[in-house]
């Protein structure tokens, strides 16, 4: 395997301007870079990143947790966050939770052994203690998509509490009064956001809030599913579902589909987080749209910051819009 040396001798050159030429820092004029850079492909010289890291005490390296890696939402914010991280020079070390604490246990110690220099973390709680961990090791850390009360730390995350009120507020404008939230885990802030803003829409329009038509599960097709399968027993039955994310609403599909209903004539569905265009042929549900590629790339770039030399000196909020789409599963206002 060739060394730097071995690169500075081919190139008739001493070792610290291959160093130069391999980190872009320094003077070296273009015919002498030139040479370094065909030696270095002659040999097929490759840099020691491990050497370079323990000089400079980084790894270029970055930690993101995720909740579950099969949910589109979740690849597109992961895209975002690849992007931002390599126009920097940074790689990602990707990490899948499905909302198990034990699992971001598990994931923290192994990022922290690895060196990462950030973590960015979509937490599988509302507990502080994983935040409190990663800075406790002198590790910077960004939250996305959650809110974590009292926490120290920059956050990155959408206007759940909005979207969700928004969305209510256009099925209260189509006529529907019995109205089913479909929401996440409780303690889990997008999920109890969603619950707030879907009861703030209810109380506005005067239209009571019916907490039997309130039900909490997980981010899942299946909890999607068997929550809707419990919506449906109950009397009357509910004119409309909102689902409280992507896969929430295709259980809520197949159960729907099962009971024989038909989606928007027997029931309407809404739900929190879409799909990517290019997963659907005919996009049919009405949604309130996170902007996912951009809170990975934002969280990115915070942290990012954090990372350099003028980093900010108090934490910041980022709070995205949603916007809501309306398409086919909303149904025509009722008569």
């Amino acid at each position: 395997m060739a060394t730097i040396r071995d690169v500075a001798k081919r190139a008739g050159v001493a070792p610290i301007t291959v160093s130069r030429v391999i980190n872009n820092s320094g003077y070296v004029n273009e015919q002498t870079r030139a040479r370094v850079e065909a030696a270095i492909a002659d040999l097929g010289y490759v840099p020691n990143v491990l050497a370079r890291s323990l000089r400079s005490r980084r790894t270029h390296t970055l930690g993101l947790i995720l909740t579950d890696n099969s949910n589109p939402f979740w690849t597109t914010v992961a895209r975002g966050v690849e992007d931002a991280a390599s126009d920097a020079g940074f790689n990602v070390i990707l990490c899948n939770t499905d909302e198990s604490e034990a699992e971001q246990d598990k994931y923290l110690h192994v990022l922290v052994q690895k060196q990462v220099d950030g973590v960015l973390l979509v937490p599988a709680s509302g507990a502080i203690a994983p935040i409190k961990f990663i800075q406790s090791q002198n590790t910077s850390v960004v939250v996305l998509d959650r809110r974590i009360p009292d926490s120290q730390a920059d956050v990155v995350r959408c206007n759940s509490e909005g979207g969700a009120y928004q969305l209510t507020r256009l099925l209260l404008s189509l006529g529907h009064r019995r109205i089913a939230m479909l929401s996440g885990p409780r303690g889990v802030s997008t999920a109890e956001d969603c619950v707030a803003g879907y009861r703030r829409a209810l109380a506005e329009a005067g239209a009571d809030v019916d907490a039997t038509l309130i039900c909490y599960g997980e981010f899942s097709l299946e909890s999607g599913y068997d929550m809707t399968v419990q919506m449906l027993a109950r009397t009357p039955r509910p004119s409309a579902l909102f689902a409280g994310n992507n896969f929430i609403a295709i259980g809520a599909l197949r159960a729907l589909r099962d009971a024989g209903l038909r989606v928007p004539e027997d029931t309407a569905l809404v739900s929190f987080d879409d799909l990517p265009a290019d997963l659907v042929v005919d996009p049919f549900l009405t949604v309130a749209a996170q902007p996912a590629y951009e809170m990975g790339r934002q969280a990115t770039e915070l942290l990012l910051a954090r990372l350099s030399a003028g980093a900010p000196t108090t934490y910041q909020e980022i709070v995205l819009p949603t916007a809501i789409i309306v398409r086919g599963s909303s149904g025509q206002a009722l008569e």
